[in-house]
């Protein structure tokens, strides 16, 4: 799908049956519609689910606890308790801690991790729950694809090198979700250097996006002004809750604003919904 240079928006605030409805409207080609993202309210942590056209559910992160099952309830009802596919960029907290409670409640077809393993008691804790239920786990990074009949995850990192590095949040996974009506990009906590990694190993084409999960939090040593030129969104959601780092940082804020890129975050509007109707992206606060 190719972006339109001329993009239209509206901002809409109002107070429906007691939530803040928030939506604006992005105008680019789109051939279907169907498929729904969120980001998740998780606190300072980071939750990506996406539901396919014909219903698969993925979620990338799960958050540090047990907010994330709440959140889930809330999108998803208490009735679906069944996810297709969990994957986790790299194991800190702020990234896996939800799926322990999660596995408490729901059903999950398999897991993907990057092949990283930590000494964290609720790592180990994971490691044997999945063990436990029997789910399976899949070790994926650089070139490793997922295919949903018309929908697909592109995996543009991390590569072994990356995987060994002291640094955990190098070895993110990076995640490109290809659907009929966009494309977007899950970024875990990468840095600017896996940032340059990625534009020199598959340029702008192989990183255009509709949709941007802002790596890091909005750290200042991420989303840096050739990364987002590279990956060109209309869209940027960062996924943050209250923390100690400064996060969502002002220099990464006064970059996303410099390019013009529309940006979202769950700790000022918590749970953020994304749909598409007809040749309209929608973003709703929940």
């Amino acid at each position: 799908m190719k972006k339109l240079d001329n993009l239209s928006f509206l901002i809409v605030f109002g107070l429906v049956v007691l939530n803040l409805f928030v939506w604006f409207q992005i105008i680019f080609r789109a051939e279907s519609k169907g498929t729904e993202f969120y980001f998740l309210d998780v606190g300072q942590g980071d939750g990506t689910l996406g539901v396919f056209q014909n219903g698969v559910k993925f979620l990338m992160d799960a958050g540090p606890g047990a907010q994330t099952v709440a959140s889930l309830e809330k999108v998803l009802g208490r009735n679906q308790k069944y996810i297709d596919l969990a994957m986790i960029t790299h194991p800190q907290l702020d990234h896996f801690g939800g799926f322990n409670y999660i596995l408490e409640k729901y059903n999950v077809g398999a897991f993907v991790v990057n092949g990283r393993e930590v000494v964290l008691p609720e790592w180990r804790e994971l490691m044997e729950k999945i063990k436990e239920k029997e789910i399976p786990l899949m070790v994926l990074g650089v070139n490793d694809k997922i295919i949903f009949q018309n929908n697909s995850i592109d995996f543009l990192s991390p590569d072994n090198r990356q995987l060994q590095s002291a640094e955990l949040n190098d070895g993110s996974l990076v995640g490109l979700v290809k659907t009929p009506e966009a494309k977007m990009l899950l970024t875990g906590d990468i840095s600017f250097s896996i940032e340059n990694y990625l534009i020199e190993k598959f340029g702008v084409e192989g990183l255009d996006a509709d949709i941007l999960k802002v790596p890091h939090h909005g750290s200042k040593y991420s989303s840096g002004e050739k990364f987002l030129d590279a990956v060109t969104p209309a869209v940027a959601v960062i996924e943050v809750g209250k923390n100690n780092y400064g996060h969502p940082t002002k220099e990464v804020l006064g970059r996303l604003e410099s390019k013009e890129i529309k940006t979202f975050r769950t700790d000022t509007m918590g749970t953020l919904k994304i749909e598409f109707e007809g040749d309209k992206l929608q973003v709703f606060s929940l």
